[in-house]
């Protein structure tokens, strides 16, 4: 197969920077050390992950702030927690007592046991587009828990934000950098390499490595064949990872049979794509995916179960694959799916979808359970 997929030039942005203050403050966050978030008006509060609340990190974050501890939980979170009833913002609790380290990881987990009346909640309110909110969103690109300790910065030496952080070796990220992150990172893919790798079921086979520019996660596509960059549509399959499913064979969900089955199915057609995203357990991560599993073992299905852990149903985002189409010379592409909104997604994202394929595969005792949710709550069409 001819080498013809050439990365298409993009104008030069500020993008590669902001990437890279998302993706280290990521890295400080997963350490269990707490960032500054830069917010509108010069405000500033000093974030850490509740998985890295600990009693000393949460006195560090107390001394440096000069302020008071609270917690950040997505609406799903406060909804289980029955904190709110219909919010769609992340909600900010504050507490009438010291903020401890046990009390963290009872609203954070929900493996763990939790009193809400044992923990003096003061005040619930919901927010919108601050520096507490972005702390949330921090903690999902983490593929964390996305509950966060914040403390808005009150030291009188930090009017200098930039110096004050640089001063205290605490890393400093914008709050509208970490909200466009996954947008940002999307439009920034690069092919950083392919080569010819022979399948089990298709020998003519490419395998292309995207990664955006700041060295962030890697996409894979599959060129089965020699599909022609024309406006005829591609035989495509967008593909979520599934460690589970796809390497140990699992039977709890039908990802593995997905995937081979694709393989099979575009070789058989003579030619197309399959896209390989880097979103483990419908973007929520493995670690986390590995937790709803102990939640459906409890008896809560895949919806639900994600739900309790604070994240919505379904947090992939599209526009990776939308992208890695467009500097493949895909438009146009008939998509093998079984769920009729990924067909809409990929239409909103620019990506006409001239024909939904059906790839469904056998339910067993393991899987039998998820598929019927799948069908009946996320309209999943079997």
């Amino acid at each position: 197969m001819p080498h013809r997929f050439e990365l298409i030039p993009m104008p030069a942005s500020r993008e590669p920077a902001t990437l890279l203050a998302v993706d280290r403050a990521v890295s400080e966050i997963r350490r269990g050390r707490f960032v500054a978030i830069r917010g509108a008006g010069g405000t500033a509060v000093l974030a850490l992950a509740a998985e890295g609340a600990t009693p000393e990190t949460l006195s560090q974050l107390s001394a440096a702030s000069h302020s008071r501890l609270s917690l950040m939980i997505t609406a799903r979170r406060a909804a289980v927690l029955e904190l709110v009833q219909a919010a769609i913002n992340p909600v900010h609790l504050s507490f009438e007592s010291e903020l401890t380290a046990d009390a963290v990881q009872a609203l954070a987990d929900p493996l763990a046991e939790v009193s809400l009346k044992n923990l003096h909640i003061k005040a619930v309110e919901t927010e919108r587009y601050s520096g507490n909110c972005a702390s949330v969103g921090l903690a999902k690109i983490a593929r964390l828990l996305p509950v966060t300790v914040v403390a808005p910065l009150e030291d009188p030496n930090a009017d200098d934000l930039a110096a004050w952080t640089a001063r205290h070796n605490i890393l400093l990220v914008d709050a509208g950098d970490i909200f466009q992150y996954e947008h940002t990172s999307a439009r920034r893919l690069t092919i950083v390499s392919e080569a010819s790798v022979p399948l089990l079921d298709a020998e003519e086979s490419r395998v292309i490595a995207f990664r955006p520019v700041d060295g962030g996660l890697e996409h894979i596509a599959i060129i089965i064949g020699n599909p022609a960059q024309s406006d005829d549509a591609v035989l495509a399959r967008i593909h979520s990872e599934c460690f589970t499913g796809d390497l140990l064979g699992s039977l709890r969900c039908d990802c593995g049979d997905q995937l081979r089955g694709a393989i099979q199915e575009i070789a058989t057609a003579g030619n197309g794509v399959l896209l390989y995203l880097a979103q483990e357990g419908r973007g929520i991560g493995l670690v986390n995916k590995l937790r709803a599993y102990t939640l459906q073992d409890r008896g809560f299905d895949t919806l639900d179960a994600n739900e309790q852990l604070g994240f919505d149903a379904d947090e992939r985002v599209y526009l990776p694959a939308a992208q890695m189409l467009r500097q493949l010379g895909f438009t146009k592409i008939r998509l093998m799916t079984n769920n009729p909104e990924k067909v809409e997604t990929m239409m909103r994202c620019g990506v006409e979808v001239t024909e939904q394929v059906s790839h469904a595969f056998p339910s067993n005792e393991h899987n039998e359970a998820y598929l019927n949710t799948k069908a009946a709550r996320l309209g999943h069409q079997f």
